[in-house]
């Protein structure tokens, strides 16, 4: 039994994320160890060693890995989360989906294979507040 609380990934992005504001496209690969938030556009693949979080009004076409996610935007592209990803309502999705958690909120477009690597069932929700 663990004494963390039971909250939603995007209440627990962590300190210090690299941001990618919404006036801001990136055309190349991006790489950090840390947390991501993406409000603009980039064109290229993502390595995140932390939470990446795709926020509603993002746009990103490559191939993401990270350790855990929450995507509000559009992502074209792979997309492989080592630990848990939540998809929100506002998400658009094109490509394979790998994840050892998935989390969809009602609304969310996927178009592509999903996997969920940890064999648990994919987690269905209904958004309850504002996303990013």
């Amino acid at each position: 039994m663990t004494d963390e609380p039971k909250r939603r990934l995007a209440d627990r992005l962590g300190l210090s994320p690299t941001v990618i504001a919404e006036s801001t496209t990136i055309v190349g690969d991006v790489v950090t160890a840390g947390p991501l938030m993406v409000s603009g556009r980039i064109q290229g693949d993502g390595k995140v060693g932390g939470t990446l979080s795709v926020s509603k009004s993002a746009h990103w076409e490559g191939d993401i890995t990270a350790k855990q996610a929450v995507l509000a935007g559009t992502v074209i592209g792979r997309i492989h989360i080592e630990d848990k990803l939540e998809i929100t309502a506002s998400a658009v999705i094109t490509g394979e989906i790998v994840a050892k958690v998935l989390a969809i909120a009602n609304g969310a477009r996927i178009e592509g294979e999903v996997t969920v690597t940890s064999g648990k069932p994919i987690m269905k929700f209904e958004e309850k507040r504002a996303t990013a």
